[in-house]
């Protein structure tokens, strides 16, 4: 039987990518509900529109009382990857991460416990976990919650409103927490697209304080991957980690982009460190991997080249 999906903030980056994973490789019916902010793009969803298995809505998550527009049927599942995400943002004004990534949940939350959906994921980040030294072993889904911005404190808050409503009202929901994404169709205040068209442009990449924070990087495609075996095989009440296994300082990231490009090491240009930057990120994916068998395909060197290609096309 077709699975009817629900996908809120389908026109961001990962949800797009989600969605364009979903109409290649399933049979899925898919209804995109996204309210289009600076963070969302209506032409990562142009093609989507070609197919009679999609269709969008424009929506906001975080207002109650409209509902009606959204749940005109039933849904399968749905899997919530709307969300405020900039860090920088969030340091200058929480407000508006407070309210979707909290609110909104909330009210998909509520939609699942009132049957309109069967059950939800809730696509997370691995920053709820704070910040590693060096030393430290990657986080794993046991590790506590210890964010260290606001984005991340949102999102830490949101995960927890979802553990509670499967402990209180024994409600099908999963979290998925995610290392570090890029590839097509990034907003472009976000660090790789930033790093890959300004040297495309011969431009100054600003890169923040020392420049050896370290996170760890996966390929958005196998991200898409790994959440489409979430939702087929994933247990009701878990977390799973999804980690690329390939860490990397910023510095080394823009050295990798610079060296694909052909540009000179002279384009880095070292900027004043930003409020509350953590360390370190790193994610054991090793439930992931043995329980469902996932495990990332694509590597930094090859998603890099893709992601810089994508880039180039687009800049003409």
């Amino acid at each position: 039987m077709t699975k009817h999906v629900l996908i809120s903030g389908g026109a961001g980056f990962i949800g797009a990518n989600f969605i364009a994973y979903l109409l290649k490789n399933t049979d899925y019916t898919i209804t995109n509900a996204d309210c289009l902010t600076y963070a969302a793009s209506s032409e990562n969803i142009q093609p989507f529109n070609n197919s009679t298995r999609y269709r969008f809505i424009p929506y906001d998550i975080s207002c109650a009382g409209n509902e009606f527009l959204l749940f005109d049927q039933k849904y399968e599942v749905i899997i919530n990857f709307a969300a405020e995400t900039h860090v920088d943002r969030s340091i200058s004004d929480a407000s508006p991460f407070i309210t979707t990534n909290i609110n909104g949940t909330f009210h998909l939350l509520q939609a699942v416990l009132t049957g309109k959906a069967s059950k939800m994921i809730q696509i997370s980040t691995d920053e709820v976990y704070g910040s590693l030294s060096r030393s430290e072993p990657p986080f794993t889904e046991q590790s506590a919650l210890l964010p260290n911005n606001p984005y991340s404190a949102s999102k830490a808050s949101a995960d927890l409103l979802v553990r509670s409503y499967y402990q209180t009202h024994s409600l099908p929901v999963i979290i998925t927490r995610c290392s570090n994404n890029y590839g097509p169709m990034q907003h472009l205040e976000k660090f790789i697209p930033k790093v890959i068209t300004h040297a495309l442009n011969d431009k100054k990449i600003p890169l923040y304080g020392d420049g050896m924070n370290i996170r760890d990087w996966v390929f958005v495609e196998d991200h898409c991957r790994a959440i489409h075996m979430v939702l087929e095989q994933g247990e009701a009440g878990e977390v799973y980690n999804i980690g690329g296994n390939t860490e990397k300082t910023n510095r080394e990231v823009i050295e990798e982009i610079l060296k694909q490009t052909g540009k000179d090491i002279n384009l880095i240009e070292y900027v004043e460190d930003r409020k509350g930057h953590d360390r370190r990120y790193a994610i054991d994916s090793s439930k992931i991997e043995k329980d469902l068998g996932w495990s990332p395909s694509i590597s930094f060197h090859e998603g890099i080249k893709r992601t810089i290609e994508w880039y180039r096309q687009r800049l003409g």
